[in-house]
Parts: C-alpha cells; sequence; structure tokens
C-alpha cells in the first residue's frame, strides 16, 4: 500500500497545482482556527502550545487511519495527505521565475527571487541552486521516508514541523498582504526584499523546532548524501561525506549540499546564473529517482512493511 501511495502522490503532485492540494492553505486555515479558538494562545509564545499545535493534526490522522477498516478508503486517504504533504508549489513557481528572468538578463530580479525564497524558508544565505537542493530533500526525499517509516501521520508531522520552522506567523501575515495587494511578481519580490525577517533569535519555541528538525535529520539527511554520491562524482563526495558522517553539531543543510556541490561538475560560466541551480536540480531529482527505487526494492522484498 505505501508504495502505490507514493507512486500515485510523486505522479499526481505535479499537476495538481490548485489550492486544493496545497498544504499552505491547510496549514494556514488550521492557524487561523488555532488562533481563534484562543484557548491555549498562539503556537508561538509557549512550548506547551506549540508542541499541541504540532501534534493534534498528526493523532486526528492517526485516529481516522485506525478507525478506516477498509483497505482501498484507507489507501485513498493515505495518499491525499501525502499529495499535500509533498511538494511546494510556491517553490516550484519561484524557480520557474527565477529561470524567466534569467533568461531576459535580469540579474537584480532573479537575486529578488532567491532572496525571496530564502527568506520565506528560513534559511541562511547560500546559492539558488543550493537552496533548491535542500528544498527537494525537505519536501520530497525527507517527507517519503517518514512516509515509509511511519505512515501519513509521520509524513504530516515532519512537514507541520518544517513549516514552523519557517517563522509561520510574520509568513502568513506577510502572505496574506501580498495577496490583498494586487502585485505582479517582480514587485512581490521587491516587497519581500523590503520586508524585515521576524525577530526569532530569541525565541524559545523556534530554538526548540530547530533543534528538533536538527534531531530528525542527522540520520536522514547522511544517507540521502550517500545517494547523492551514487548518482555523482562517488570519489570526489566521498570524503566529504566522510568527513562529515560524524559532525554532530554540523547542521544537516551544510551536511547535504556539501557532499552535493562535490557530486556535481560546476565547470560552468560564472556570469551564468542558471547553470548551477539546473545542474544540482537535475543531480536533486537524480538522487530522488534513487530514493524511490531503494524504497520500493525494500518494500517488495518485505525489509520495510
Amino acid at each position: 500500500m505505501s508504495l502505490i501511495s507514493l507512486l500515485i502522490a510523486l505522479a499526481a503532485e505535479r499537476y495538481l497545482s490548485s489550492s486544493a492540494w496545497q498544504f499552505s492553505v491547510y496549514y494556514q486555515r488550521y492557524l487561523r482556527l488555532f488562533k481563534k479558538l484562543d484557548i491555549l494562545g498562539s503556537p508561538s509564545k509557549s512550548t506547551i502550545t506549540n508542541l499541541i499545535f504540532l501534534l493534534v493534526p498528526v493523532i486526528v490522522c492517526y485516529a481516522v487511519l485506525a478507525i478506516v477498516e477498509d483497505g482501498l478508503l484507507h489507501l485513498i486517504v493515505s495518499t491525499l495527505v501525502l499529495i499535500a504533504c509533498f511538494g511546494c508549489f510556491k517553490t516550484r513557481d519561484t524557480y520557474k521565475q527565477y529561470l524567466m528572468a534569467a533568461f531576459r538578463g535580469e540579474a537584480t530580479t532573479c537575486s529578488l527571487y532567491h532572496k525571496q525564497l530564502m527568506q520565506d524558508k528560513n534559511l541562511p544565505d547560500m546559492g539558488f541552486g543550493q537552496t533548491l537542493v535542500w528544498l527537494n530533500y525537505r519536501y520530497f526525499i525527507a517527507i517519503m521516508l517518514f512516509f515509509v517509516l511511519f505512515g501519513a501521520p509521520g509524513a504530516l508531522f515532519y512537514r507541520l514541523l518544517t513549516k514552523l520552522n519557517e517563522s509561520p506567523l510574520c509568513q502568513l501575515e506577510h502572505e496574506e498582504y501580498l495577496l490583498k495587494a494586487n502585485l505582479d511578481d517582480a514587485q512581490k519580490a521587491e516587497q519581500y526584499q523590503e520586508c524585515k525577517p521576524c525577530d526569532d533569535s530569541n525565541n524559545e519555541v523556534l530554538r526548540l523546532n530547530q533543534r528538533l528538525l536538527f534531531i530528525i535529520d542527522w540520520v536522514p539527511v547522511r544517507i540521502v548524501a550517500f545517494g547523492y554520491m551514487l548518482v555523482g562524482h562517488f570519489s570526489r563526495a566521498f570524503p566529504v561525506w566522510l568527513e562529515n558522517l560524524f559532525a554532530t553539531e554540523k547542521q544537516a543543510h551544510y551536511v547535504l549540499i556539501d557532499v552535493a556541490q562535490k557530486s556535481e561538475d560546476f565547470m560552468v560560466d560564472q556570469d551564468d546564473c542558471t547553470a548551477e541551480p539546473c545542474l544540482l536540480v537535475r543531480l536533486a531529482k537524480r538522487t530522488l529517482l534513487l530514493c524511490l527505487a531503494t524504497v520500493s526494492m525494500l518494500i517488495i522484498t518485505g525489509v520495510v512493511n
């Protein structure tokens, strides 16, 4: 069942771009409902409230699937949850807009889209292609692994946790502003550039979410990094992977990006801002296919139930 759900979700995710299939839409509704009830306050105010906000949808999902006895209905519900958790339409749209601006020779607009993406995802300064490598792991591979190991509730838990790590309250307010203001893409990019990020440096709840993600990603990200070596330059990337294998405090995105960069040949024109993203995106797609093939073999052979 897990394999069938994975194949359907991966095939459908790319073509289902309406709001009915976007995780962020349901997340924003849930966040508004949680704040509207005003029982425990905002999820960003206390650790307990944050954990309740995170676990309630997961428990509900687990309970619904536990109640459903029909195998076909169980498959449908699990697949629908997985489709909603997979991917990120906004990131894909930003990538397309970035490439279109690059082909028009608009370097400033490319830079704005780049900064917009990093701000949306609460990421440190890194290259555009590096950002896409990390988001491919976060929105596809990691969710795939959690779904196979823990079912739809596991995939939902990971996606909710990553969303909470992206400064959701400030992001929600700014997204609502952009939706109300009738701006074109370039103007939206400028608005994101001008918008000051939330001051979450001393936020205990955000640090808790980041630490939890760090622990959860520690093993999977090193396994996926090994996959990057297999589909790229193994001999060049292996020393870097080995060096990062037991780097206990190194952030997961740096581990994955370091190995990914060594797994690809970057003998490209430095003035071409599309070269690095396109190369790394192709590498990331090959790694995703490798992970899917490996997971399929584990499920078919009964190693993973």
